[in-house]
């Protein structure tokens, strides 16, 4: 698990009572890694906006689907490690 948080700056998981040990910091560092793969995915849309074709038969849609997926990683993920750090308070 170093390895792991040295890639995540900060990413020092709370523990939660009744949950500690390895899976309290899977747990952790698997809604960390959650909110980095929803940043990649809204950045990958706001390239594909950006490089796709402006043409009527374009299919607009795509690059924000890409956006939305990633901005619904992003909240849910942030909310769930709100919620943890309120139990664990």
């Amino acid at each position: 698990m170093a390895n792991l948080a040295a890639l995540i700056p900060g990413a020092k998981p709370t523990p939660i009572p009744g949950m500690e040990g390895p899976v309290s910091d899977m747990f952790g560092y698997g809604l960390w890694l959650l909110i980095l793969a929803g940043v990649g995915g809204v950045g990958f849309g706001v390239y594909k906006l950006a490089v796709s074709d402006k043409s009527r038969n374009g299919g607009g849609s795509e690059p924000f689907k890409w956006m939305g997926g990633g901005l619904a990683a992003v909240i849910l993920s942030s909310s769930l490690i709100a919620i943890l750090n309120g139990i664990a308070g």
